[in-house]
């Protein structure tokens, strides 16, 4: 069972041990693991992360190491699917107060599953989705 939706930079941040994730967020992710629930990852975001591999704003291996926690059946972290339900979903974001498309589909994605988006997204944040930061 999906507890929550992580923006790129929690899910980032919480496989890294970066202490930029605040500590509410941290503490949602383990208790998620504890509980054996997910934390699911919306596909544009390891299109996200390739895209600042690229730009050199992240390390190199970002996206293998993501992937291979993706992969791990007993890791928080699971890739949500991006259906055309998550799309629909999108329609209940308004683009007004998350103008950013790839952020319009965290957001989305989170909605489409009733749970909350871990994120410090300032236009996610204020807008009318539930978040966690």
């Amino acid at each position: 069972m999906i507890a929550g939706v992580a923006d790129t930079h929690a899910a980032l941040w919480f496989l890294f041990g970066d202490p930029r994730l605040s500590a509410t967020a941290k503490n949602f992710f383990d208790a998620a693991a504890a509980a054996h629930r997910k934390i699911a990852l919306a596909p544009i975001s390891l299109a996200e992360v390739v895209y600042l591999v690229e730009k050199g704003r992240l390390p190199t291996t970002a996206f293998e190491d993501l992937r291979t926690a993706l992969a791990n059946p007993n890791h928080v972290l699971d890739e949500a699917p991006f259906t055309a339900d998550v799309v629909e979903a999108m329609r209940r974001v308004s683009r007004e107060d998350v103008p950013d498309m790839p952020d319009r589909i965290v957001a989305a994605t989170a909605v489409y599953f009733g749970v909350p988006v871990i994120t410090r997204d300032g236009r996610i944040t204020i807008s009318n989705v539930e978040t966690v930061w």
